[in-house]
């Protein structure tokens, strides 16, 4: 039911918070997401064109690839996580 109503997800500086980034993709009204500072996971690069189809602002812990200080194991995974983002 909640899936079908939130607009907005502020999740900040609660490290106990874990889960997933794209166990929210589907959720048709949410404009912002913000989980800086959380354990969440996972990739910018796994959203897909049908993901998170209202979405206006995301804001990434590092545990998210493409996420706030995530810091990148090669140089050229670069590219691909700013093409995610330009989606």
């Amino acid at each position: 039911v909640l899936k079908d109503k939130l607009e907005k997800v502020v999740i900040r500086c609660c490290e106990s918070v874990e889960g997933r980034l794209m166990d929210l993709a589907d959720f048709p009204r949410l404009r912002e997401l913000n989980l800086c500072f959380t354990a969440v996971t996972g990739d910018v690069r796994d959203v897909g064109d049908h993901d998170f189809p209202n979405l206006e602002q995301l804001h990434c812990p590092s545990g998210v690839v493409g996420g706030m200080g995530h810091e990148f194991q090669h140089v050229s995974d670069v590219p691909s996580v700013i093409d995610a983002y330009q989606r």
